[in-house]
C-alpha cells in the first residue's frame, strides 16, 4: 500500500481518517445510507474577517468551523490558531472528535475550528481581537446546546475566556458553558489542565496489565512536551515508569538511566526551553523516536510516524496522546512489527472526558473537587480501554480499528433510533 500512494496523499488528515472509517464501517457491515451520512461532515464553515492590528493596517483572515456530526449531542472540539491549518485538516479533527465522544460514551458529537494565523508574531491584543471576531463570525454555529469549542494548538484558557466573553455579549447574559477549558474562576473544571495527560497515564498503566508488564523502570520515549507531553511525563514518572527520553520539535533529551522529569520542568521554567538540560543528552529527535524503548508516546501533532519511518520505530507500545500521529500505510507497518497500538481517539480521550465534566458543572452550577474529577476520569477511561480491547478481541481486528468501530457502531445506532427528518 505505501507504494500505491504518494507521501502527500499519506499525510492528508482527512484521507487518513477516511481510510479507516471505510474499513471498520465494512467491517461493521454498516448501512449504506448511515454510511454516506457518517462520512461527510454536517456542516462546514469557512469565514474570512477584518482585524486591525497594532500598526493600524487592516489584516484578513481566514477561519473554520467543521461540524461532523451532532446526532449524540452538542458539537465538541478545539480551536486551532497556526500559519498550516487547513480544512481537510479541520475536517479530520471534527470527525476524530465524533469517535473520540463516542468510544469514551459522553453525549456530544464532533467538531473543530481553526484560524490560519502565526501568533508567535502577534501580539496580545491582536490575539484578543482575532479571537473575539472569529467568535462573532460563528457565533449562530456555537453555545451549549449546540457546538462547545476548547482550546487547541497555540489556544488556551485565555482564549477561552475571550470566546466567553464575547458570546455571553451577544446572549446579554453570562454563559459559562459555552466553552470548556477556561481559567478555573470563570467556570474551569479542576484537574482539566492535565487530563489529557492523566488519560494516557490510565491508557499505559492498562496496556501493561493487559500484556502483564510491570510498570517499574518501564523505559518511555515522549515526544513532544508540551501541555500533553509534560504532563504525560510527569505522571507516569511519579507511577515508576522510566522516562528515557523527550522528543521537541527542535531537538531532544536522551538518558537511558532515566530523566528526572521534575528538574526538567523546573530547567524549562527558568529558560523557556528543555535544551541545555545537564541531566540527560541531546539526542536528534528523528534519531529518538526510532530508538528502542518499552513505550513511545508521541503528543505533539499529527504524521509524526509514517511509511517513511514505521519500519524503524522500536517499540513493544504505542499510546497515541496526539492526534492523527500515525498515518494509514505506517499503521499497517506497525501490525506487521507486533506494536500494541492505543489509538489517539481513546488514548488522549481524556481531555474531552474533563471537558464533558466541566461543562456539566457549568451547566448545574455546582463545582466538583479534584479527586471527584480524577476518580470518574480514570472510570470512564477504563472502561473505554475495556470496551475496546473486547470489540478488538471479538471481531478479530486491531485496537485502532476496534476503537473506530465502537464508535461508529454508537454513533450509527443513536442515528437510526433518532430516525431520519423529512
Amino acid at each position: 500500500m505505501a507504494s500505491t500512494i504518494s507521501l502527500e496523499q499519506e499525510i492528508n488528515p482527512w484521507e487518513a481518517q477516511s481510510a479507516r472509517f471505510d474499513f471498520a464501517a465494512r467491517k461493521l457491515n454498516l448501512d449504506p445510507g448511515i454510511w454516506k451520512v457518517l462520512n461527510s461532515p454536517s456542516r462546514e464553515i469557512i469565514v474570512h474577517f477584518p482585524v486591525t492590528m497594532d500598526d493600524g493596517h487592516i489584516e484578513l483572515f481566514t477561519g473554520y468551523r467543521v461540524q461532523h456530526s451532532i446526532a449524540r449531542g452538542p458539537g465538541k472540539g478545539g480551536i486551532r490558531y497556526a500559519p498550516d491549518v487547513t480544512l481537510d485538516e479541520v475536517r479530520a479533527l471534527a470527525s476524530w472528535m465524533t469517535w473520540k465522544c463516542a468510544v469514551v460514551n459522553i453525549p456530544f458529537g464532533g467538531a473543530k475550528g481553526g484560524v490560519i494565523c502565526d501568533p508567535r508574531k502577534m501580539s496580545q491584543g491582536e490575539l484578543e481581537r482575532l479571537t473575539r471576531r472569529y467568535t462573532s463570525e460563528i457565533i449562530e454555529f456555537i453555545g451549549p446546546e449546540k457546538d462547545v469549542p476548547a482550546p487547541d494548538v497555540n489556544t488556551n484558557e485565555q482564549t477561552m475566556a475571550w470566546i466567553m466573553d464575547t458570546y455571553s455579549m451577544h446572549m446579554r447574559q453570562t454563559v459559562t458553558s459555552v466553552v470548556t477549558g477556561k481559567p478555573l474562576n470563570i467556570g474551569g473544571s479542576r484537574g482539566r489542565r492535565e487530563a489529557t495527560g492523566r488519560g494516557v497515564m490510565v491508557m499505559c498503566n492498562k496496556s501493561l496489565a493487559y500484556l502483564k508488564m510491570a510498570a517499574e523502570n518501564c523505559r518511555v520515549i515522549v515526544q513532544g512536551f508540551g501541555n500533553v507531553g509534560s504532563n504525560s511525563a510527569r505522571l507516569l514518572a511519579l507511577k515508576g515508569y522510566r522516562i528515557i527520553g523527550i522528543a521537541e520539535f527542535d531537538g531532544g533529551l536522551y538518558n537511558p538511566a532515566g530523566i528526572d522529569i521534575g528538574k526538567l520542568l523546573e530547567h524549562r521554567e527558568r529558560n523557556g526551553s528543555i535544551h541545555g538540560f545537564k541531566g540527560a543528552e541531546a539526542m536528534d529527535s528523528a534519531t529518538l523516536l526510532e530508538t528502542e524503548t518499552d513505550i513511545l508516546i508521541p503528543a505533539a501533532t499529527e504524521n509524526v510516524i509514517t511509511s517513511r519511518n514505521a519500519e524503524r520505530i522500536r517499540t513493544r507500545i504505542l499510546i497515541e496522546g496526539a492526534n492523527g500521529p500515525t498515518t494509514a500505510v505506517a499503521d499497517e507497518i506497525l501490525a506487521e512489527k507486533g506494536v500494541f497500538v492505543i489509538p489517539d481517539i481513546l488514548a488522549n480521550s481524556g481531555g474531552v472526558t474533563a471537558s464533558y465534566f466541566e461543562w456539566v458543572q457549568d451547566r448545574m452550577g455546582y463545582f466538583w473537587n479534584e479527586a471527584t474529577v480524577i476518580e470518574r476520569l480514570e472510570e470512564i477511561l477504563s472502561e473505554s480501554f475495556d470496551d475496546v480491547l473486547r470489540y478488538a478481541e471479538t471481531h478479530g481486528v486491531n485496537n485502532r480499528i476496534a476503537a473506530y468501530m465502537l464508535a461508529i457502531d454508537r454513533v450509527a445506532f443513536t442515528i437510526k433510533q433518532r430516525g431520519i427528518y423529512a
